[in-house]
């Protein structure tokens, strides 16, 4: 009787078939020192993050009194690229590495043999920011707030490409739309969690921006505060989707926390200051 209710749980338990979709589009194959060579839908979906942000951004920079020029924006979209690239990299490695990089500096390259940082790529596309705003003397903080506005979309790409994959699972669970990946030694039915994050992470967070930025008077009143908001925003959608996700096997979970919802909390501070100088300005412009 027991073995029969096991596997009835387990039949329930895996309601929803993984899609399974090879993540590797065209393979051109092995390259010495680096690994194969190919292109997956992992790196299409980093391309299409880009591509919209190019696109919509161009959009607003075409109207009266943008934070800046389409030449602005397009130096800004090549050094901004750069910086996800090899500040999600390297800040995978170095995140999540558990210090490989030192012994083989080469793991850099090798984008098959782990991924990307969200994290690493945040902080190239910051310096990417600033590097742009102080170059051509634009008001960083409205800069800030126009690439933070299309940021989630980037995001919602990067999970979903995750999901295609088939990595960073959930934690095992009986609800209906659980599945089983393909890749998961214990083939226990898992939530989704790539799909949660792309939803918290990308759509909504998207859409609460959006909102903001068209239809209130924090652009031109308080530039900055959006972007805090976004990190506010990211911040807690990525914290509460972690207590559904499978911490990484190599990691586990430090003091009950993840690495993600570790290195997620400082992103507070920097939403602190960015909305703290926009009520400042704000303060400033209204000052008699």
């Amino acid at each position: 009787m027991i073995d029969i209710f096991a596997a009835t749980f387990s039949a329930i338990s895996t309601t929803i078939p993984f899609p399974n979709i090879d993540p590797v589009i065209i393979s051109f194959g092995e390259v010495p020192l680096v690994g194969e060579l190919a292109i997956r839908w992992y790196s299409l979906s980093y391309l299409a993050g880009l591509l919209f942000a190019g696109w919509y951004m161009g959009r607003i920079v075409k109207k009266p009194g943008a934070p800046m020029s389409k030449d602005h924006l397009d130096d800004m979209i090549f050094w901004a690229t750069i910086g996800i690239i090899a500040g999600g990299r390297l800040g995978y490695v170095l995140f999540y590495g558990e210090g490989k990089f030192f012994n083989d500096p080469l793991l850099v390259f090798r984008f098959a043999d782990g991924g990307m940082s969200f994290h690493g790529g945040l902080i190239g596309v910051v310096l990417a920011v600033i590097f742009i705003a102080r170059k051509n003397k634009l008001n960083l903080m409205r800069v800030a707030d126009l690439v933070a506005i299309v940021s989630p979309i980037g995001l919602l790409c990067g999970r979903i490409a995750n999901f295609i994959n088939g990595e960073l699972w959930g934690r095992a669970t009986d609800v209906p739309w659980a599945m089983v990946f393909p890749d998961d030694p214990s083939q226990l039915a898992r939530h989704p969690s790539q799909l949660y994050e792309a939803f918290g992470e990308g759509l909504l967070l998207f859409i609460i921006l959006q909102i903001l930025y068209h239809r209130t008077n924090l652009p031109k009143k308080s530039p900055g505060v959006i972007a805090g908001l976004f990190f506010i925003g990211y911040g807690l959608a990525r914290i509460t989707v972690e207590f559904f996700r499978e911490p990484d096997s190599h990691i586990g979970l430090i003091a009950g926390i993840s690495r993600g919802q570790m290195l997620s909390v400082p992103m507070f501070l920097l939403a602190a200051w960015l909305i703290h100088k926009g009520m400042n300005h704000s303060k400033t412009r209204t000052k008699p």
